[in-house]
């Protein structure tokens, strides 16, 4: 493999256990060397890339690390049959941006069987607009048409709707003919949300569970929630019999605490949306799709385009809640 100096941002853990984040210089002989070697043009920040960049060991293990779930961009180098020099791909979740050198570094090294080609209508940066946020949107979606949630059915509800999942999980459901309501803590937004495609925005505080009571008023059909908690706890009680909920997210709490009767009384399915080891051919598929027909308008998401050297400060936004739609990391001296 060739040894080409790069840029790359560095998470060490310090006496004391804090943790630092600059850019450095590496080289890409020091990364893994897994088969194929990726030139990355963009990246997105995502919930995870944040743990990782402040130490959470539930995503990194070991530091120094180089976070970055997400990379588009041309293969440099390749040991594999699958994929020559010049081919532009795609590569979200498995270990990626975890415990393997991630996207926010100009160059990654990873197995082939991560990799998706980059479908011909996507563009490298509309790739990362929608990143692993549109894929497990899309996913979550997937999941619900597999259990035969239609339009028809009645609304369906979006938690956390302001975000990059919740963001896109709005347009990708519009776009395919579902009445959206959208729950958010940020009534500022709710022009923005109608723009991307809600019919309804509802406050966060309305879908929250009420303990007391074994189960709530329905007012949905189906729902993706991108929260967990207290919050998916409401939404399971207040779905309509029959109904679909795909699970995504636990930005509130990873703890779920709630009664049976949701589930042998109304039927209610609670499907796990599990992006990271998707088997390869339906990422392949479901990319198809976000590239065609459950592409949205991605010029609606609010989308901000970062450096290397500001992400830190999208890191400490995202943390604090403070991110609407989507943060882009660009490459510049790789473009």
């Amino acid at each position: 493999m060739k040894n080409i100096p790069f840029n790359a941002y560095w998470i060490t853990e310090e006496e004391g256990g804090s943790f630092n984040q600059s850019i450095i210089r590496r080289n890409t002989l020091d990364l893994p060397q897994n088969g194929v070697l990726i030139k990355v043009l963009y990246s997105s920040l995502n919930y995870k890339d944040a743990l990782s960049a402040t130490g959470n060991r539930g995503v990194t293990r070991k530091y120094p690390h180089t976070p970055g779930i997400d990379a588009a961009g041309i293969v440099e180098e390749s040991n594999s049959t699958k994929f020559q020099p010049g081919d532009r791909v795609i590569v979200t979740g498995y270990d990626l941006g975890m415990n393997t050198p991630g996207g926010f570094g100009e160059y990654i090294n990873v197995p082939d069987g991560w990799i998706v080609p980059l479908p011909d209508s996507l563009s490298m940066k509309e790739s990362m607009m929608l990143g692993t946020a549109g894929f497990t949107a899309a996913l979550a979606m997937h999941h619900l048409l597999r259990c035969g949630q239609k339009p028809a059915d009645g609304p369906l509800l979006v938690s956390g709707a302001t975000g990059g999942v919740g963001s896109l999980a709005v347009a990708i459901a519009s776009k395919l003919g579902y009445t959206v309501t959208a729950s958010t803590g940020k009534p500022e937004k709710t022009d923005y949300l109608i723009h991307i495609g809600a019919s309804e925005v509802v406050d966060r505080s309305s879908v929250a569970d009420q303990p007391e009571r074994m189960l709530l008023r329905a007012r949905w059909a189906g729902a993706i929630d991108t929260v967990g908690g207290n919050t998916l706890a409401g939404i399971l009680k207040s779905t309509k019999e029959h109904g679909n909920v795909a699970c995504c997210g636990n930005v509130a709490s990873p703890l779920l605490s709630i009664n049976v009767y949701p589930f042998i009384l109304n039927g209610i399915n609670l499907l796990g949306v599990n992006t990271a080891t998707t088997p390869l051919a339906l990422r392949e598929s479901l990319w198809e799709k976000l590239s065609d027909e459950w592409k949205p308008d991605l010029s609606r998401v609010e989308t901000k385009i970062v450096g290397l050297d500001e992400i830190y400060l999208s890191i400490a936004e995202i943390l604090q809640g403070k991110i609407t739609g989507r943060v882009i990391l660009e490459h510049k001296d790789s473009l």
